[in-house]
């Protein structure tokens, strides 16, 4: 039930930051898309350690090469938009959520996870279409437009979980 709540209050938090903020800067969008992959990547990483679910260890490995796709691929736009890319960092929220999900074992951590990639998918998909109409660098622009459907795909996926 915590980790329920807490994963409410991750995607409610940071749902309100691209609808009540400025056009985020291309440094901005670039470090929000890294941690948001980082964290994609490396909740998936946990939940692989102990799963038992054939459909949530197929969606965790997928998460795991699509989230490092987009990751070269937005560092591969900053690069032509002559942004500078950092090693993604995990945001604080993100790492209390991964230190919440491997607290969590069996049954309880598959549904934990879950609740969080709702979420944080709900989020990632803010920030890339928020960037995609209104970014400022064209190739950033174009690469989040192109991440768009791959979210709202994962988004369909975890609705049927």
């Amino acid at each position: 039930m915590k980790i329920m709540m807490m994963s409410a209050a991750f995607g409610a938090v940071l749902l309100a930051v691209p609808a009540s903020a400025q056009v985020m800067t291309p440094t901005e969008y670039v470090t929000t898309a890294g941690a948001s992959d980082l964290y994609e990547i490396t909740s998936s990483q946990v939940v692989l350690e102990t799963t038992q679910n054939p459909q949530l260890r197929d969606f965790a490995q997928m998460m795991i090469t699509q989230h490092t796709q987009s990751t070269a691929d937005v560092k591969a736009a900053a690069m032509r938009s002559r942004v500078r890319v950092a090693p993604p960092k995990l945001m604080p929220l993100q790492q209390e959520l991964i230190t919440e999900l491997r607290a969590e074992t069996g049954p309880a951590r598959d549904a934990a996870y879950v609740a969080q990639q709702k979420a944080s998918h709900g989020q990632a998909l803010a920030v890339q279409k928020a960037y995609a109409m209104e970014g400022t660098a064209p190739a950033l622009k174009t690469t989040a437009a192109a991440i768009v459907p791959v979210v709202e795909h994962h988004i369909m996926m975890l609705k049927a979980m």
